[in-house]
């Protein structure tokens, strides 16, 4: 269930919140009591993740069409009357892409990862960023990965590229938005069997290379998605106010 937050009366607005990660981020903050805005690609999939106590409004639209974040924050604001309070940037991952040598990479693909990975989070940033300005507080939690700190383990160069991308955005946030009360930090996930490609992933490996896998993990086993969900919530809550900047790896000790 993860550990119990209070976070009745504010706004939370979750990205990719159809499946894994954002699930368990969007239902762990409505469980805390948070109006919750979730937005994904899949109506089908928002729907589920609704389906669930507490309170979870949902729009299903593609986060990387021109002006789409800002259409979707504005929104926000004006149904509940106030700022975002907490803005989890979570939505990602490879695009349905796999491994190919750098010569082979398509133009388009490279952009169609950054597109998700790195631009939606800076519209997002930029759009909720006004009202948390006027409130003198916010949280945002962007969602980087491991592959924002070294070499990706899906030999993806644009997924890799974009993470590391994302955490020097969350860095550069932390210190422009600081001053006016508000905190940007970044949870990486270790490898978590979240969603299709994380899965296909694992399954590539085999058993002998799951068990070096597994090896190399302090904890001896693979996390879950409401291990991520519980460092945003610490993010988000009152006891990280005074964190700024960091980059939380969770990933049982790699």
């Amino acid at each position: 269930m993860g550990t119990r937050f209070d976070f009745t009366g504010t706004t939370v607005a979750v990205t990719g919140a159809g499946h894994g990660f954002g699930r368990a981020i969007a239902r762990s903050f409505a469980r805390s009591g948070a109006r919750v805005y979730a937005t994904d690609l899949s109506a089908e999939e928002l729907a589920e993740t609704a389906r669930h106590e507490g309170e979870i409004v949902t729009s299903a639209f593609d986060l990387t069409a021109p002006g789409a974040a800002k259409r979707w924050i504005a929104g926000i604001e004006q149904s509940t009357g106030g700022p975002v309070g907490v803005l989890v940037s979570n939505a990602g991952g490879v695009r349905g892409q796999v491994m190919r040598p750098v010569e082979e990479v398509p133009e388009e693909d490279w952009h169609a990862i950054f597109a998700i990975n790195l631009h939606a989070c800076f519209a997002l940033a930029q759009a909720a960023a006004p009202g948390m300005k006027r409130a003198g507080k916010g949280r945002i939690v962007t969602i980087s990965s491991g592959a924002g700190l070294q070499p990706s383990r899906t030999g993806i160069q644009a997924y890799c590229s974009a993470k590391h991308g994302l955490v020097g955005l969350t860095r550069q946030l932390a210190h422009e938005l600081g001053p006016h009360g508000i905190t940007v930090n970044s949870v990486a996930p270790g490898l978590i069997l979240s969603n299709p490609a994380s899965i296909a992933q694992w399954e590539g490996y085999g058993p002998e290379g799951q068990q070096r896998v597994l090896a190399g993990i302090a904890m001896q086993r693979l996390g879950e998605a409401q291990d991520i969900a519980d460092a945003v919530l610490f993010f988000a809550s009152d006891l990280a106010g005074y964190v700024n900047g960091q980059v939380l790896s969770v990933d049982g000790g790699k």
